[in-house]
């Protein structure tokens, strides 16, 4: 399922290939977030154009809508959506402790009202597993609790136990319901938690790898604790997880976050940021993020940055400024396009640094360049 092809000499950087139900997947890799069974304002033809390898779907938003039985009966999410390269769902577990009202987590799940219509409603592992199963995602991922920051120590622990005792009753799922593994076959992520304590993460992942999935996320990163306890979350899990399966930091970052994080070891990265800053006017430079609805646009004949895709390439930062001060969409899905290929250009560099062997060098002149007009 996956093969490290290169390394970096002077990082844990590594370049490698992971070979899924629906196609094959360079790493390091950014997967756009297509939470309802799609990326915003973009068409499925769009993403591909950007060089989207695998893209995200949400279990909780489609399991309340339309349904994963509904999804099922048209033909898996692959066919629903139209997009035939692979795709990764998420377990439901972070939308659950983020949107839902009046959640209750015990041993058996998580009990709460969702967001939509305020019904009654309970989420297990094994019914994590099944929605997942019904949408036919390429890699699935684990249920879990991911902790709040900041967490008593106390509280961490027990919620680690618990994340533990749902990946075993998950791996019983997918031993009673799912083929063994193959050509054709859903791969399962565990997901290492642990909050800010090293002894935890390396027992969470420990405990994982124990067990034996496909690949393995760091999770409960990016839930607002600061960025160095995000970087020390990733250190005090790497060194525990196998060299031969990939490795996914969730839900995040900025693109100087994710250089770091390769630099450390992971391969694989998701975040709305992307979309979501775009709708708001924020667009990603070489030279830092600008905000494109600012006065010091209304006469800038120049494309959104030197980098930007042929697509977007050919629209001045004037003209994307009066789209958005008129209104029109064209504006939302122009900044969406700009920013994803961004973040995928970022990381396809990456992995030609890595296979060059220069992967470090590259990193720093990237992060001296974005960064540079902060400290200026």
């Amino acid at each position: 399922m996956f093969q490290v092809l290169s390394r970096d000499p002077s990082s844990l950087a590594r370049r490698g290939r992971m070979e899924l139900a629906h196609g094959t997947v360079e790493t390091p890799i950014f997967m756009p977030v297509g939470t309802q069974g799609s990326v915003k304002t973009l068409h499925p033809e769009e993403v591909e154009l950007l060089g989207a390898q695998i893209i995200l779907g949400n279990t909780y938003h489609l399991w309340l809508r339309p349904g994963h039985e509904v999804i099922r009966e048209l033909g898996g999410l692959h066919e629903f959506t139209t997009w035939r390269k692979p795709m990764l769902t998420d377990s439901g577990g972070f939308q659950v402790w983020s949107l839902a009202k009046l959640r209750k987590i015990t041993e058996e799940g998580v009990r709460f009202q969702n967001h939509l219509d305020g019904s009654r409603m309970l989420l297990t592992p094994e019914l994590s597993m099944e929605i997942q199963a019904a949408l036919g995602s390429d890699i699935a991922m684990l249920f879990d609790e991911c902790p709040p920051y900041p967490c008593e120590r106390a509280y961490a622990e027990k919620s680690l136990g618990l994340t533990t005792r749902w990946a075993k009753r998950c791996k019983d799922w997918i031993e009673k319901n799912q083929p063994a593994s193959g050509t054709g076959t859903q791969r399962h992520f565990g997901i290492v938690q642990g909050s800010v304590w090293a002894d935890l993460r390396e027992r969470s992942a420990r405990e994982l790898v124990d067990l034996g999935f496909d690949g393995y996320a760091i999770g409960g990163v990016s839930v607002g604790e600061p960025e160095e306890e995000m970087m020390r979350a990733v250190e005090h899990s790497i060194p525990f997880l196998p060299e031969d399966k990939p490795r996914y930091a969730m839900g995040l970052g900025t693109p100087p976050q994710i250089l770091e994080m390769i630099a450390r070891g992971v391969d694989m990265f998701d975040c709305v940021m992307p979309t979501r800053v775009a709708r708001h006017g924020q667009a990603f430079t070489l030279d830092g993020p600008i905000h494109i609805k600012n006065l010091a646009f209304e006469k800038d004949p120049r494309p959104l940055c030197e980098s930007a895709h042929p697509h977007v390439a050919r629209f001045s930062r004037a003209y994307i400024r009066h789209l958005f001060r008129a209104g029109e969409i064209l504006a939302l899905r122009l900044l969406s396009f700009h920013n994803l290929h961004f973040f995928l250009r970022l990381t396809a560099q990456a992995r030609q640094a890595i296979s060059e062997g220069n992967f470090l060098e590259f990193k720093e002149s990237f992060i001296r360049r974005y960064t540079q007009s902060k400290s200026e």
